[in-house]
């Protein structure tokens, strides 16, 4: 695996994850290069996990990851950019061994996890990660605000090398039942524009020395 290339607010080194190429368009290249991880809670927790394992054996842990892209909601506004402030694993159901639904069973974990560095002045909301694409009805069977596939799998492998997460996403889709890919996609171009601003904003606050120590 070649090594990422960390991004360097102030004197904070920062490694950037997100999902698909089609999510990082002309306003984040124009900021960061990220790490691709792949589609899903698997191949985002594989692809977060290697590379931060990578990294510990060479230049090092990152002071910080933001894991970025699109997340589908029917409840927040469309095209708007949130950060995760809990998150939770919808695919995750032990409850006929008595467990409640979203725990893993014997980690001595709750079902939703908190993000605690969170960025003055930006939205927040719960989200739900988890294997499928929701759409429609499915909508009501969620109680978080918004839905991805990785950013949980991504939290869990950054928690076991000790390195906090920041999770943004622009609500992609989610107001109407989706259609097909198109329905994904259509609006990912003013969600990169919104995620670049979200990134110029955190950027500022770390060189400003007000998420970090």
């Amino acid at each position: 695996m070649t090594a990422p290339r960390l991004a360097r607010f102030g004197r904070f080194r920062l490694l950037f994850l997100m999902a698909a190429e089609a999510e990082y368009g002309p306003h984040l290249r124009a900021r960061f290069t990220p790490v691709i991880t792949g589609v899903g809670p698997v191949e985002g927790g594989v692809a977060t996990a290697a590379t931060l394992a990578g990294l510990q054996a060479g230049a090092g842990l990152p002071d910080l990851v933001v894991s970025l892209g699109s997340a589908g909601s029917a409840r927040l506004q469309q095209c708007a950019v949130y950060q995760a402030h809990t998150l939770a694993y919808r695919d995750m159901d032990a409850s006929a061994l008595g467990f409640a639904k979203g725990v893993t069973p014997f980690l001595d974990l709750p079902a939703q996890l908190p993000l605690l560095i969170q960025i003055a002045g930006l939205p927040s909301a719960s989200l739900s990660t988890g294997g499928n694409i929701v759409s429609g009805a499915a909508y009501d069977t969620i109680a978080e605000d918004m839905v991805d596939m990785e950013s949980y799998a991504v939290l869990r492998a950054c928690q076991r090398f000790g390195v906090p997460l920041i999770a943004l996403r622009g609500i992609s889709d989610g107001a109407a039942p989706l259609e097909g890919l198109h329905s994904w996609t259509e609006y990912l171009h003013i969600i990169d524009a919104r995620l670049a601003e979200a990134v110029d904003t955190l950027r500022a606050q770390l060189e400003a020395g007000q998420l970090l120590g």
